[in-house]
């Protein structure tokens, strides 16, 4: 009889198991963040947590340094995903072209991207050094002055999207590379015998036709980017100051340095409404994308 049921119910018997762990993984640690974003909760057990309802969220709201890390966020997505798209594209372009070592030169463009973020961090925060780092030294061979690159205030968060940039663009140049290889040939052999130029071909045939591509690397992208914490932690901790500190990082610091776990858990809850909203948002221009 049970033999006989099971069969029945195949369908949702044997992916149940693994449902209920993913559901598990996913739901556990966000129930636990909401539970802990409604304390005043901090690491030890004196003094022990208490109820504090939305007194942590009325903070964060009323929290300077809360603005200052959504503006920096903002900045630094603001930066890194545009420049990623653009060269992404132009990569692409180039890439989709027959030339000898086709391959091998597509493989060394994608390697930025297989490199781990704390690596990328640590090498390109040796290159920036403003004393010994590489760049400075580049500068100086073609009579540019010198940079404080990621140690100074105004020139902290367009150095770590620097970095970003060129870890993630082979990834924007991988989907839209895709795209390209499979638009039609006969539609550009046709615009081509209209005598349609280059820049035409590619304005009106295949941007439109690819255009989907480019706003799901977009949409992908910027996901990512206003969750950056790795890469800018390694590379500036979120100095000079508060300067590249992004709300990612503001809740770590909040909760491993200053030992708040309950005001941090209310500030990765805004993080993660703030992520929602950016890709509903996203999501509604992808569909006007693709209609």
């Amino acid at each position: 009889m049970r033999g006989s049921w099971i069969d029945r119910n195949l369908s949702w018997v044997f992916p149940l198991p693994a449902v209920a762990a993913v559901l598990l993984l996913v739901l556990g640690p966000i129930l636990t963040n909401l539970i802990f974003s409604v304390q005043n909760r901090s690491w030890g057990t004196f003094p022990p947590p208490s109820f504090a309802g939305l007194g942590n969220y009325v903070s964060v709201f009323t929290d300077s340094r809360f603005w200052n890390s959504v503006l920096n966020m903002a900045y630094f997505t603001a930066i890194a995903v545009p420049t990623e798209t653009v060269l992404g594209f132009a990569v692409a372009l180039l890439l989709n072209r027959d030339f000898y070592l086709k391959g091998v030169i597509r493989s060394l463009v994608l390697l930025p991207m297989i490199a781990t973020p704390v690596a990328v961090g640590l090498i390109w925060s040796l290159m920036m050094n403003p004393e010994l780092g590489i760049l400075n030294y580049l500068l100086q061979v073609v009579h540019l002055p010198r940079s404080l690159w990621a140690t100074s205030s105004k020139l902290a968060i367009p150095s770590v999207a620097l970095v970003d940039i060129w870890e993630w663009t082979p990834f924007m140049t991988l989907i839209i590379l895709a795209a390209l290889q499979s638009l039609r040939t006969d539609q550009l052999e046709a615009a081509t015998i209209d005598g349609a130029n280059a820049w035409q071909r590619l304005f009106k045939i295949i941007v439109p036709v690819i255009r989907p591509a480019i706003v799901i690397a977009v949409v992908l992208r910027t996901i990512d980017a206003l969750k950056t914490f790795d890469i800018i932690y390694v590379i500036t901790q979120g100095g000079p100051g508060t300067a590249s500190e992004t709300l990612n990082l503001y809740a770590f610091k909040s909760s491993f340095l200053y030992l708040r776990i309950g005001y941090a858990s209310s500030l990765l809850v805004v993080l993660a409404l703030i992520v929602v909203g950016v890709a509903a948002f996203l999501n509604i221009w992808t569909r006007g994308a693709k209609s």
